[in-house]
């Protein structure tokens, strides 16, 4: 298994970084209207407050008819960094682990338990580093659905991490990251260890699929996203209720666990699965689509201009 079909053992380290934070951000471009609606299903309700989205096709249009469609981008800057730093480091780690684990294997295929081990590792050094852009996209996402004011009015996320600093310290930027890294650990190697599995069922198996194409990269990917919603919304949920949280109306991810299974009931900690599913799956095709595109590019062009040099230099 591999993100991409191009062997990436030869590639410098950094390209696997670089290349898979621009994947990312290609991916957050065209699913972030999505992300916003995620983000106001899941802090729709809280506490005592009156929920205020039926579905998140209801969420959709009330935002765009109070706010405009733009505002469906809002944050945009803020999930452009997350990518930045979260998918950069985490795809980066991830596949030099990979690349680690076939040396020490004598260029063998890993094992699907050292595949996820490799994910859970990519996204606990993805989660800490891109926890504070997770902390401005989470409030600048949700800044609208507060009262005038109460509104933090965030113009970008280099403002927002800078009056985050200045109003409430340096520290908040890593809010909830217990739940960030856990999070993480539980999606990458879900998102990872699923898309194999899928492809080997649909491929090697089932017989779904008669070439090793697009339509079965599409289709794992598709089954990937849906197996990582559903283990990892719980914790999201979790994640962004800490993120947003004013005072000290949680003191940690249990006691928020506890008290949205009290307040809003079990099925709570699955809100806003629809946006949170659609913007997983198709994140993830696209990512995975992007990447395997931008190895082949780069193997091409980069790599290619490499060895004539050093054919060059003999």
């Amino acid at each position: 298994f591999n993100l991409a079909m191009v062997d990436t053992k030869t590639f410098p380290k950094w390209a696997n970084y670089v290349l898979g934070g621009t994947a990312g951000v290609l991916a957050t471009t065209c699913v972030q209207p999505m992300d916003l609606v995620k983000t106001r299903m899941q802090l729709s309700g809280e506490g005592t407050a009156k929920k205020q989205y039926k579905s998140s096709l209801d969420a959709l249009v009330k935002i765009t008819k109070s706010e405009g469609f733009f505002k469906l981008y809002r944050g945009y800057t803020s999930g452009v960094l997350r990518q930045i730093t979260y998918t950069t480091t985490r795809l980066g780690v991830f596949t030099n682990c990979m690349n680690w684990c076939r040396k020490r294997n004598n260029g063998n295929n890993i094992s699907f338990t050292q595949k996820l081990i490799c994910g859970m590792i990519g996204g606990a050094c993805g989660a800490v580093v891109g926890n504070p852009a997770e902390v401005t996209l989470i409030r600048t996402s949700a800044d609208n659905r507060l009262p005038p004011e109460q509104r933090r009015g965030y113009t970008n996320c280099f403002q927002a991490m800078y009056r985050i600093i200045k109003e409430e310290g340096v520290k908040t930027l890593w809010k909830g990251t217990s739940a960030t890294v856990i999070r993480a650990m539980v999606l990458n190697p879900a998102q990872l260890g699923g898309y194999a599995q899928a492809k080997e069922l649909y491929y090697e198996k089932w017989h779904l699929f008669k070439t090793d194409g697009l339509g079965l990269y599409i289709a794992s990917s598709l089954t990937s996203g849906l197996f990582c919603s559903f283990v990892s919304l719980p914790v999201d949920i979790i994640k962004t209720r800490l993120q947003m949280m004013k005072g000290g109306e949680y003191s940690g991810a249990f006691d928020c666990f506890v008290k949205l299974i009290k307040n809003e009931g079990v099925f709570a900690l699955w809100k806003g699965f629809t946006p949170y599913f659609l913007r997983i799956g198709p994140h993830t095709i696209l990512t995975f689509l992007f990447l395997e595109q931008l190895n082949k590019l780069f193997a091409k062009y980069y790599m290619k201009e490499k060895k004539k040099k050093k054919k060059k230099k003999k």
